[in-house]
């Protein structure tokens, strides 16, 4: 760009100094069509400023101005414009779909151009989307605080919605942030209710191997027990519970002033695009877990733009002053239930199987948030994974085999083979014309403790040797024999004395 200086340098070399064109592009290293354009420019004014004589000093005292409506653009080509439009379609489609709250803001569009291989600037990305959105209402301002190591921690809820094994469930994303070094933890949970909100907080502190000073919450129903007076909260039965086991202050904010936890408001948000923004298909809930925790750990140790330093950096200093962990707090909800004529207790509409011999009887029930332990005289009987659905049967197969036993012909359609899609595929092709051999299979393999996927890898072998009818017999052979371990002898300086010596000896006697 020409500036006012290099202007009037033309201007002045031209008329005072009677300069040629050529020398003067010479001299001020500039092209000789943009020495004619100023001069003609200059000409023209001085043309029209007969009756106006400001009109001139004006013209040499104004920066020069370009006209860029028709130039073409070297980077925002009409292929990073489409990918920035599929990004803003996909945005489209989550906002229709329900998930509003995982949409891409403008900076994870730029890395996602970025990542497909376009260099472009942020700014330019900004631009585009901004002409392309009307303009956002004003928002609120927010008072930045000081804070010291160790001492506070703010906690939140958060919903996602994700698909798991192609079918989109919601879940509820408990967040942890150290106000001082923005240190984030997160975890997955069906609910949010008192098992997970307990749960969640004795995850985090194993985590991070300390406890902080004073934990912040919002108004949530599973740390509000109720409203005493205009201000004052009293605490559920969990919050007191975990106050007296790790030893910790707390803090509610006023009421609808979530922003107040100007920290973890940001993080719920930040970590839920960051994590399942960009990805939201997994095969299993433990898949996404395991996914989410990847992404935490980038995130805390990304240099954070006001400290310089990362969150794993800045979180080691804080941790000399945390309180240590002295043990796990026990989280779980005891209840007795009678065991039903299909052998199953039921909870909260849900059917879990225990062995058959319990039938009739009572039997403790320990619920935690992902999983149900069933007792019998302190001895534990079943465990199954929680399910969060209606109406659902969760069957082990290996409760029903002395009932089996006497009753073969109802193995066929049980819901016990049912609930285990190898199994009844190994039965249907196997077995369907002898139920009790198949079934003294299950209860050799539930005796012996053979995995289903051991069972597979022996049923597998005995197909590639070439036997077309598989039987119980066979299976249970293949799976006693114990791999064979060649160990090579132990060799010492005695025995490799003795070698030595009886090789002499064979060469005097030859």
């Amino acid at each position: 760009m020409i500036s006012m200086y290099t202007k009037q340098e033309i201007i002045i070399n031209s008329y005072r100094d009677g300069k040629s064109q050529r020398s003067i592009s010479r001299e001020l290293q500039i092209s000789r069509r943009t020495v004619k354009k100023y001069i003609e420019e200059y000409e023209s004014y001085q043309h029209n400023s007969t009756s106006n004589p400001e009109l001139l000093s004006g013209y040499l005292s104004q920066p020069s101005t370009y006209r860029t409506a028709n130039r073409c653009k070297f980077k925002l080509t009409r292929e990073v414009q489409s990918a920035i439009d599929n990004l803003l379609e996909t945005n489209e489609q989550k906002k229709h779909s329900g998930l509003r709250k995982q949409m891409l803001k403008k900076c994870d569009i730029y890395e996602q151009i970025n990542q497909q291989g376009f260099e472009i600037g942020y700014t330019t990305v900004c631009n585009y989307i901004r002409s392309k959105a009307t303009a956002s209402p004003n928002k609120e301002a927010f008072i930045r605080q000081v804070y010291q190591p160790g001492k506070e921690c703010e906690f939140d809820w958060g919903e996602i919605k994700i698909y798991i094994s192609g079918v989109l469930t919601r879940f509820q994303l408990a967040v942890f942030t150290a106000s001082y070094s923005n240190y984030r933890y997160a975890a997955i949970y069906q609910r949010q209710d008192t098992l997970a909100f307990m749960e969640s907080h004795v995850s985090f502190f194993d985590y991070t191997q300390g406890v902080f000073d004073q934990m912040v919450y919002d108004n949530m129903r599973v740390a509000v027990a109720k409203f005493v007076g205009k201000y004052e909260k009293e605490p559920t039965q969990a919050l007191l519970q975990m106050r007296g086991h790790y030893q910790f202050n707390h803090r509610f904010c006023n009421a609808y002033r979530g922003n107040e936890k100007g920290h973890v408001e940001r993080s719920v948000e930040y970590i839920r695009r960051k994590a399942f923004g960009v990805k939201g298909h997994f095969d299993t809930l433990h898949d996404a877990e395991q996914w989410l925790m990847f992404i935490i750990e980038k995130l805390n140790s990304t240099k954070q733009q006001l400290t310089g330093k990362t969150a794993d950096q800045m979180f080691m200093e804080e941790k000399k002053v945390l309180r240590p962990v002295s043990s796990k707090l026990a989280c779980s909800e005891q209840i007795k239930l009678r065991v039903d004529k299909y052998s199953t207790i039921s909870y909260r509409t849900n059917r879990y199987s225990v062995p058959d011999n319990l039938v009739g009887q009572f039997v403790d029930v320990k619920i935690q948030s992902h999983q149900i332990h069933i007792y019998q005289e302190n001895t534990i009987v079943a465990s199954h994974g929680r399910s969060y659905g209606k109406h659902q049967w969760i069957i082990g197969i290996e409760h029903y085999l002395s009932t089996f036993k006497k009753k073969p012909g109802a193995l066929k359609g049980s819901v016990a083979l049912a609930s285990s899609s190898y199994l009844k595929q190994l039965y249907f092709n196997s077995f369907s014309g002898v139920p009790r051999d198949f079934i003294e299979l299950l209860d050799y393999c539930h005796k012996h403790q053979i995995t289903n996927e051991n069972l597979k890898l022996a049923i597998e072998r005995l197909i590639n040797s070439g036997i077309v009818q598989i039987s119980t017999e066979q299976v249970k052979a293949l799976l006693g024999n114990k791999p064979y371990s060649h160990k090579q002898p132990i060799s010492s300086q005695t025995t490799n004395m003795a070698k030595e010596q009886l090789s002499q000896a064979t060469a005097l006697m030859n």
